[in-house]
């Protein structure tokens, strides 16, 4: 289970131009595609790039949480927002429902969370009412604008904002969804061609690979 807890906000960095330079190719390094060497040919071979990395957000009970909440727990992560008209309600059904199924019919637990992409429309209250239509196992995540923007370039999701009339409008996504294990590393990466069965499937063959290696 989760476990919720408030942390203190941790106090600002300064960096000088030399610092933030330092900070920004350390970031660049640590994002590139990595070349090893292959175990069967010794020939240079290149990894996947890194996807997701550290983050400090605020939960749907005000309280600020980091990845190591999340730790020892399997976590089904999407990126929407409530407003979504059409594909985000969509998916966050099919999370519910694979998340169901996992538990009803193979007593395997997966954590749902939604990290919203639109944290100026989306507070604490507003995502705790919407997601509580859904199912209310599933635990968002919004915060300031800095803060989901650097969790989204971590997990290279795109989000861009549409403007629409008046101070309304809509967000452009790539609708994400990922699936992460208990050391929070990614294992897939999920898009919007899989149904709640389809994706219910692939995530327990994830889970078994696991139970297998570990």
């Amino acid at each position: 289970m989760l476990k919720h807890r408030l942390l203190a906000p941790r106090p600002p960095i300064l960096l000088g131009f030399g610092g933030l330079l330092a900070f920004l190719h350390y970031n660049d390094e640590r994002r590139a595609v990595k070349i090893g060497k292959d175990s069967y040919t010794g020939s240079d071979t290149a990894v996947a790039p890194i996807i997701g990395g550290p983050f400090t957000l605020v939960n749907s009970e005000n309280q600020i949480v980091n990845e190591q909440d999340f730790l020892g727990n399997w976590v089904l992560l999407y990126f929407g927002y409530t407003s979504s008209p059409d594909i985000g309600p969509d998916q966050v059904r099919i999370m519910a429902k694979v998340i169901d199924t996992l538990e009803a019919k193979k007593n395997l637990k997966v954590l749902p969370v939604f990290v919203t992409i639109d944290p100026q429309r989306d507070t604490p209250a507003q995502l705790r009412a919407y997601l509580k239509e859904f199912d209310p196992r599933i635990v968002g995540l919004g915060g300031p604008v800095s803060a989901v923007r650097q969790m989204a370039q971590e997990y290279r999701v795109y989000f861009k904002k549409v403007e629409e009339e008046g101070d309304d409008y809509l967000v452009e996504s790539s609708h994400s969804m990922y699936l992460i294990d208990p050391k929070m590393k990614v294992v897939r990466c999920f898009g919007v061609e899989y149904n709640a069965e389809q994706l219910s499937k692939e995530i327990l063959k994830e889970l078994k690979k696991h139970q297998v290696n570990a």
